[in-house]
């Protein structure tokens, strides 16, 4: 067969004129190959080279994960803060827990990834957030890091999750996950933060997944619903809402995957 016409510096790829020119015949050690000219029409340009395309080569397929949700990699994140602007409130407290797939194709969330982490200089702490979320920033038992460490601590797994489960990026799955997205995006940026795995603005949000599939947007009322209990004096942690965020999502996606019989997400196409 013949390969898809390569994509441009512009990212789209107009007409494709494909002229067939035969080379000799290969060795017995190099791959049968063809070299196929293609001319590509962008914006009134028509670049024309000829490239070489295995003739036996297949188109990557995505299995597993990867195909499940077109390339993400879904993980949940929870945040524990000092207020509510990510440009000035601290990041107190972050949890991640990589969501992956059983053999016969349902979700479980992994072993959380925690810590505690150390005001940025500068920030602002709001009594109010404080008060609500129980924490005290200046414990000597915290055994708080710094931002950049934490980015650290948490990110690198979920980037070798990524390119071991054949995904292209990680998307940030929360209970008001743009909440959590701003506070690591602004980490990110504040740090210079280079390896952020996550896309920067899509999410899975378990308020409109709870509110879908159980009619609750709470998070400890979905996770009622949801049969998974609820434990008040454990909330308000990162790590617990981030577990309790995690079972509810694998919750809502396990269920819709015994309600619809089509599931079409495993009509597995081209990565």
């Amino acid at each position: 067969g013949v390969g898809r016409a390569p994509a441009t510096p512009h990212g789209g790829v107009g007409c494709a004129d494909i002229a067939d020119a035969r080379t000799p015949a290969p060795s017995t050690r190099a791959p049968r190959m063809r070299h196929i000219a293609v001319t590509i029409t962008v914006f009134g340009i028509h670049p024309r080279a000829t490239y070489a395309v295995g003739m036996n080569q297949e188109p990557k397929m995505r299995e597993g994960i990867a195909a499940r949700f077109r390339g993400f990699l879904p993980v949940v994140v929870d945040v524990e803060t000092a207020g509510f602007d990510p440009q000035r409130h601290a990041l107190l407290e972050i949890a991640a827990i990589i969501i992956r797939m059983l053999p016969d194709g349902r979700l479980e969330p992994a072993a959380p990834i925690a810590c505690h982490v150390m005001p940025f200089l500068g920030s602002e702490l709001d009594p109010s957030a404080l008060a609500f979320n129980g924490i005290d920033p200046h414990h000597p038992f915290r055994d708080a890091i710094s931002e950049w460490d934490a980015l650290t601590r948490v990110m690198a797994p979920i980037r070798k999750s990524v390119k071991s489960t054949g995904c292209n990026r990680a998307i940030l799955v929360g209970h008001n996950a743009h909440f959590d997205l701003g506070f690591v995006k602004a980490a990110v940026e504040r740090t210079g933060f280079k390896r952020n795995p996550f896309h920067s603005f899509s999410v899975f949000d378990t308020v409109t997944l709870a509110g879908l599939m159980f009619g609750q947007t709470v998070l400890a009322r979905s996770a009622k619903e949801a049969g998974l209990g609820w434990q008040s004096s454990e909330a308000h942690s990162a790590i617990y809402d981030a577990e309790q965020t995690a079972r509810l999502f694998c919750a809502v996606v396990n269920r819709w995957r015994e309600l619809d019989p089509i599931r079409v997400w495993e009509d597995t196409g081209p990565a």
